[in-house]
């Protein structure tokens, strides 16, 4: 669901209200599952719906982020059998997820890298252009890549800008990694 902002707060309160719905059913058989089947119906159910098309997030207004990690903050106090106003971060911390935002980026990093590497999708690999630098430099083995210049805040975020900037921000001894698993 698109808004005519294309903020996505439809989207992300859709997705919330789907969340919640499981998020409470979870709840109600949580004591009778193990430790490790709660965490794998929580990923399978809920997770996978926090994580389904979040890279289309990137860039998104802080208060989307918000409500998003709300729900998955919620689902991890369920998980882990904690109550309402307990801190989720080392929730988080202790199932191994990371917090919404930081799964955008990942995700937009690692189809950077998969473009990168492999040269596909092609119509991707099109909008990836590698910097060269004027003179030759030490910081030169990790290749940066060309952000375009942009005044339209939405500019900012469509692939061929975000993928960039994103690629630019990891250091340098990951932008050098050679196998996907080595990079993740």
């Amino acid at each position: 669901m698109i808004d005519s902002h294309l903020r996505f707060d439809c989207h992300a309160k859709e997705v919330v209200r789907a969340c919640n719905f499981h998020t409470h059913a979870l709840r109600h058989v949580r004591t009778l599952l193990t430790d490790d089947l709660a965490q794998t119906a929580a990923c399978s159910i809920v997770g996978s719906r926090l994580d389904y098309c979040n890279a289309m997030l990137y860039g998104a207004p802080a208060a989307t982020f918000d409500v998003l990690q709300r729900a998955q903050n919620n689902l991890a106090r369920v998980v882990c059998q904690q109550g309402g106003r307990t801190d989720a971060r080392p929730l988080l911390r202790s199932l191994h997820w990371l917090p919404v935002k930081h799964q955008v980026t990942y995700k937009m990093a690692v189809l950077t890298f998969k473009t990168m590497s492999s040269s596909t999708p092609a119509y991707l690999n099109y909008l990836i252009q590698t910097a060269v630098p004027v003179c030759p430099l030490r910081s030169s083995d990790a290749p940066l890549l060309n952000v375009p210049r942009t005044r339209i805040e939405f500019v900012r975020q469509t692939f061929s800008v975000a993928a960039q900037h994103t690629w630019n921000s990891l250091p340098s001894d990951v932008r050098s990694c050679h196998t996907v698993d080595t990079f993740k």
